[in-house]
C-alpha cells in the first residue's frame, strides 16, 4: 500500500489504533492491554547486496525455482509509477522479462502457490494469475478487501488488506476460510502489508515502519519483531545517499524466501538494493 504518508498518519490518529496505539499508564510508560509476551527481539545480518531499479515500487517478493519475481504498484491519478510483473536479474537488478499490468490496475502483492502466480490489486477487488514461466495471464479472481501482501501455506493463499486482519482465501473459488486477528501485548497490529510464509510463520512488513512482524499463524500472535533501523542507518551513506530508505513513498516492502536454499531476499519500494539476509 500505497497511500499518502500524511494520510495514514490521519487515519492512524482518528482509529487511535497505528501499530496497536498503546496507551500510556500512570507513570507516562506504554500500557499493555492484554497478557500476551512482548514479541522476541529478531536480529537481521545482511549475507549479499544486489542492485536493484530504483523505479520499482515493490508490492511484492518471490522466488520460483531460484527466479526472483517481483510485483510493482502504478496506476495513473495515484502516483507515477507503472503496475507489473518481472523476472529480476540479482546481478544487474534489471528485469529480464516484463508483464505490465494497464493502466486500470494497482497491483499489489504476490505469491506462487502450486506452480501459479497470484497478484493482487489494490483497491479494484481483483486478482490475475499467470504463468510464472512465462508470465502470461492465465485467469482473474474476485476479492472482497483491498488488496495489499499475499502469500499461502500448504493450503490456502493469505492475504493481508491493511489492517490487523490475515485472511485465508480457498485457491480454487476464493471464499474465505478464516479470519485470522493479529495482535502483540498492546492489542491488534494493523498495517500489515507484505508477507511470506517461512517454516511455519508469516512474516509481514508493518507499511510505513522498519519493522518485520514474525506471526504465529495458529493464533495470530507476533512472537518475533526484527527493527531494520540501524542496519539500514548503516547503509544509508553507501546506498541511499540521495533518497531514504523510510521517507514517504521508498519504505520497507518485500519479503522473499527460497525454500530449496533456506535464503531471504528483502527490499523495499524505490530502493537500490535487495538485500539477502539472515534473520535469526
Amino acid at each position: 500500500m500505497k497511500k499518502n504518508p500524511f494520510f495514514a498518519m490521519l487515519v492512524c490518529f482518528l482509529a487511535g489504533a497505528c501499530n496497536n496505539a498503546p496507551q500510556p499508564a500512570e507513570n507516562g510508560q506504554l500500557a499493555p492491554s492484554n497478557n500476551l509476551p512482548a514479541p522476541a527481539v529478531m536480529q537481521v545480518n545482511i549475507v549479499n547486496v544486489f542492485p536493484h531499479d530504483a523505479t520499482s515500487y515493490v508490492q511484492g517478493l518471490v522466488v520460483y525455482k531460484g527466479q526472483l519475481i517481483e510485483g510493482t504498484g502504478g496506476k495513473p491519478g495515484v502516483n507515477e509509477y507503472t503496475s507489473r510483473i518481472s523476472k529480476i536479474d540479482p546481478g544487474s537488478g534489471k528485469a529480464t522479462a516484463t508483464q505490465p499490468l494497464g493502466n486500470n490496475y494497482f497491483g499489489e502483492g504476490i505469491t506462487v502457490f502450486q506452480d501459479k502466480l497470484y497478484q493482487l490489486t489494490w483497491t479494484e477487488k481483483k486478482g490475475f494469475i499467470y504463468d510464472p514461466v512465462t508470465l502470461k495471464k492465465t485467469s482473474e479472481f474476485q476479492i472482497k478487501t483491498e488488496g495489499w501482501g499475499l502469500t499461502h501455506d500448504s493450503t490456502h493463499l493469505i492475504l493481508s488488506d491493511g489492517t490487523s486482519n490475515l485472511y485465508f482465501l480457498d485457491p480454487i473459488d476464493f471464499k474465505t476460510a478464516r479470519i485470522l486477528s493479529v495482535t502483540n501485548e498492546y492489542g491488534p497490529v494493523s498495517n500489515l502489508n507484505e508477507l511470506e510464509y517461512i517454516n511455519g510463520y508469516i512474516y509481514a512488513n508493518q507499511w510505513q515502519t522498519n519493522y518485520i512482524l514474525k506471526i504465529d499463524p495458529s493464533n495470530g500472535q507476533v512472537v518475533g519483531r526484527a527493527d531494520l533501523s540501524t542496519l539500514l542507518d548503516s547503509m544509508k551513506q553507501k546506498y541511499f545517499p540521495n533518497t531514504d530508505y523510510n521517507n514517504g513513498d521508498a519504505v520497507l516492502n518485500g519479503i522473499a524466501f527460497d525454500a530449496a536454499t533456506g535464503k531471504i531476499y528483502i527490499t523495499g519500494k524505490l530502493w537500490p538494493v535487495i538485500l539477502e539476509v539472515q534473520i535469526n
